[in-house]
């Protein structure tokens, strides 16, 4: 008994050291944020012990970086090697080198550098241009054409690239034109700096623009003349065409005789690819008639992704084939592409090339590798190469200092942080060390952390860590209620929070189905929930209750079809129902493949390849719809 109750006494007091040291540790990090040196001090003599104290000890070196010498912070270096700490400092080190221009140092450090960046990548560069090496000039010559702003230590670059010759005016205008797509007329006026002042873009023509296309296309007096004058009015078109193609087509068909064939290729490939998002018929057309004119402006990636997805839903398969070809080798090398690839040749009766691209791509845990399944008649199978941990390999596991330390972020409630180290520390592990980890994982109740570790391995699996099911006695007695797919809920959870109860996104959506206020509001509501409070949309079984009837409400509005519901439970019904097609019905796996928004287009792939997962964890048995038939057939307008 006299044991037992200093066991008590044992836990007790190391529960209270523990969020004592946890305390300690915020506000070392809190000092180390704000500057403060001596409350970082004081803190950090509390916390030699703690299994964060490398963080504290970088947060003190890091802090006395431009004074230190350089054998602290190689003792440093040393002293926590390969740990994130240490790429951490090593990282900030090689800036101030490269800024200083140390380059004996930076030359020494740089190739032990795990996490580059693009200010150290154009520190490298500056530093092999300065020994003359002429290898380096591609790589530095293609980040030129990066429509994104760029740190201050890849303008010496540039500039030395376009004083050679490397960069000629051509490519200025590229980089211009790349960055007024993408709305980014901060990095469009820097780029402009360099091309000779007569042929600089008109800065005041471009702020009236930006500020207003349609008045500035409408009170457009002179004609066009200068390249200048030609940016700016494709400019304008594109801000007209985000928002819709007709006002941009009025004003294209007034101004396209003053541009050139290649300027009227490139503005029409855009016409095109905005429409196809909008499912707009004439898509195809502007897509052909941008490709007839010569010289054809070459079209993006995205443009033709699109240009693909146009011609699927107006079963144009020999256009989806040729389009397909004319991507890059590395786009036509991801899932999506290599299946609709094979589908194009099935339908023109080559089935034995298009399974010569099935069957390497049925072997893929994902949306199109299922569906590859499926075309060659093979049924999901998971028991065969899974791979269980011993408690051996969890015990060992649980002692890696790396995990450790993420554990004591998450426990912090520290995620970014958490997640970092995580990351970090599993970035080399087996296939048996990633499960091993994932368990650790699940045991702490991190269950994100557990499936995305689980879903890294490549040879060994474990489906049961994958695709995680917590909370399932309490969901399944929901589900009863309102009789919907086991499955599919969890696949559903699985995408939407990775099964964290307390997650809130940036928008405000909250817990294990990520309700945003005015759904939970309305389904409290209907559920007759009294004082209902949104706190209480993170509660496990509050979320769940509320979630599951608010998903069951869009699939009987959606004619009880998972697909289109999956896609209104993060886009909105009415955005499910428009992208339905106007006269015809459409293939699931087409609705989904154009669905215009990225991330709702992921989402709906995700959830239902989930389902397919869950289905064979959970043993539905033999019963469980293939993944075609979860996709269905999505009726007309």
């Amino acid at each position: 008994m006299r044991n037992y109750l200093v066991g008590l006494i044992l836990l007790a007091y190391w529960g209270t050291s523990s969020a004592s040291q946890d305390a300690d540790f915020l506000t070392a990090r809190e000092a180390f944020q704000s500057g403060n040196a001596k409350r970082l001090d004081e803190s950090a003599a509390r916390l030699q012990r703690h299994v964060l104290w490398p963080y504290v000890d970088y947060y003190q070196q890091r802090m006395l970086l431009r004074t230190t010498d350089n054998a602290n912070i190689r003792y440093f270096l040393s002293r926590y090697d390969g740990a994130l700490v240490a790429d951490r400092m090593r990282g900030d080190w090689l800036k101030m080198l490269g800024k200083n221009q140390q380059w004996a140092l930076f030359d020494a450090e740089y190739p032990l550098l795990v996490n580059k960046d693009n200010e150290l990548l154009c520190y490298y560069y500056q530093r092999r241009l300065n020994t003359n090496d002429r290898t380096v000039l591609p790589e530095a010559r293609a980040l030129w054409f990066t429509p994104a702003s760029l740190p201050d230590s890849c303008t010496p670059v540039f500039q030395a690239l376009i004083s050679s010759g490397q960069i000629k005016v051509e490519d200025i205008w590229t980089r211009i034109r790349l960055a007024l797509e993408e709305n980014q007329t901060g990095v469009a006026t820097h780029a402009n700096r360099y091309l000779p002042s007569l042929e600089a873009l008109n800065s005041a023509e471009l702020n009236n623009a930006a500020k207003n296309p349609q008045r500035y296309l409408e009170t457009l007096k002179r004609k066009i003349k200068t390249r200048s004058d030609r940016e700016i009015v494709l400019f304008a078109l594109l801000r007209l065409l985000r928002n819709d193609t007709n006002p941009a087509y009025v004003q294209w068909l007034k101004v396209k005789d003053q541009l050139t064939p290649s300027d009227r290729s490139y503005f029409l490939g855009r016409l095109g690819h905005r429409a196809a998002m909008r499912h707009d018929s004439r898509a195809l057309d502007w897509f052909r008639e941008a490709q007839n004119m010569t010289p054809y402006y070459p079209p993006s990636d995205t443009v033709l992704a699109w240009q693909v997805r146009a011609a699927l839903r107006a079963a144009q398969w020999d256009e989806v084939l040729k389009t397909i070809e004319r991507m890059s080798p590395a786009e036509q090398q991801i899932d999506t592409w290599r299946y609709w690839k094979a589908r194009a040749l099935k339908t023109k009766g080559r089935t034995q090339d298009a399974n010569d691209i099935f069957i390497p791509l049925s072997n893929e845990h994902s949306f199109y590798g299922q569906l590859a399944r499926e075309e060659l008649g093979t049924i999901l199978t998971i028991a065969d190469k899974t791979y269980r941990v011993s408690n051996a390999e969890v015990s060992a596991m649980e002692r890696n200092p790396g995990l450790q330390r993420a554990l004591a972020f998450s426990r912090m409630n520290l995620r970014t942080e958490a997640l970092r180290e995580w990351s970090w520390t599993i970035r080399n592990f087996s296939d048996t060390e990633l499960l091993a980890a994932a368990e650790v994982a699940r045991r702490q109740g991190l269950y994100d952390r557990a499936i995305n570790t689980a879903n890294r391995t490549v040879a060994q699996h474990d489906f049961s860590l994958r695709f995680l099911s917590p909370h399932r006695e309490t969901l399944k007695k929901i589900l009863r209620q309102h009789e919907l797919d086991e499955a599919w809920v969890y696949g559903l959870i699985r995408q939407e929070s990775r099964f964290i109860a307390d997650i809130k996104s940036h928008a405000g959506a909250a817990g294990l189905m990520q309700l945003m206020p005015a759904t939970a509001e309305w389904v409290a509501k209907q559920l007759g929930i009294p004082n209902f409070r949104q706190h209480l949309a993170v509660d496990v079984n509050t979320n769940l209750q509320l979630g599951t009837y608010y998903l069951k409400h869009v699939l009987g509005t959606l004619d009880n079809q998972p697909l289109l519901a999956s896609a209104a439970y993060n886009a909105g019904p009415g955005r499910a129902r428009r992208w339905r097609d106007n006269t015809m019905p459409l293939e699931g796996a087409i609705y989904a493949e154009t669905i215009p928004f990225n991330e709702t287009r992921d989402y709906v792939k995700k959830v239902l390849k989930n389902s397919m997962y869950y289905a064979k964890v959970l043993d539905h048995g033999q019963d469980a719809p293939t993944l075609k038939q979860r996709l269905g057939v999505v009726r007309a307008k």
